[in-house]
């Protein structure tokens, strides 16, 4: 039978072989609001196109001034452009009440901030996670699919809602800000490189601690 390996051991072990992510690959917090948005059901090659098309230097007034139209055929590459256009013009109206200064939503509670950006149409919860760890400063464990294929195969039972998952995480991982930015990061990573729906498992630094790579190793044995 496998060890289950504790929440913070798992951090460790991941920082100690990928090193810091300094995550969210983007020029600017306004840049990586937006791309919270754009990666939604695409990959990152894609949002970076759609990205160099707004230019580094884009702003919130700037695509407040586009029409519609105009803005998702500059997103055109991140796909679904139409519907990914509407949702950053509705979270811009919520962004507004705060005169589009990120400071300014930074001093809202946090679980205040979540609550409003849930009720911006196109905001779910992985995307309002994304804002309020990477932009707003609000430390808290993003369950996105990445984690989820982790952590059941390292023996984990995970509850069955995103929320759920997210909460028993956060209570037996440090409130630190940083620590959390890091953790999502280095799991996204080790989901590219070993973890992926068809495992690497062989070289995989937490095989020891994985069920399914053990099962694997095993099988590869009879």
């Amino acid at each position: 039978m496998t060890e289950k390996i504790s929440y913070t051991e798992l951090y460790r072990k991941l920082f100690h072989y990928y090193g810091p992510q300094g995550w969210w690959p983007a020029a600017s917090d306004f840049q990586m609001l937006i791309s919270a948005i754009l990666v939604q059901r695409t990959n990152w090659k894609n949002v970076e196109l759609a990205l160099g098309n707004l230019g580094e230097d884009i702003t919130a007034g700037k695509i407040m001034q586009m029409e519609e139209a105009e803005l998702a055929e500059k997103i055109r590459p991140s796909g679904f452009y139409r519907m990914k256009a509407k949702k950053i013009k509705a979270w811009l109206q919520w962004f507004q009440n705060y005169d589009f200064q990120i400071e300014e939503v930074q001093k809202v509670n946090q679980a205040v901030l979540r609550k409003e950006l849930l009720a911006v149409h196109g905001i779910g919860e992985e995307t309002a996670d994304a804002m309020m760890l990477y932009a707003f400063d609000k430390p808290g464990f993003i369950a996105d699919n990445y984690a989820v294929r982790l952590f059941q195969r390292i023996g984990y039972h995970l509850p069955k809602t995103y929320h759920a998952f997210k909460i028993e995480v956060e209570k037996l991982f440090p409130q630190d800000l940083e620590m959390h930015q890091e953790f999502h990061a280095l799991i996204v990573e080790h989901g590219k490189q070993y973890c992926k729906k068809t495992p690497l498992c062989e070289k995989c630094l937490l095989l020891s601690y994985c069920r399914t790579g053990r099962e694997k190793k095993d099988g590869l044995k009879k």
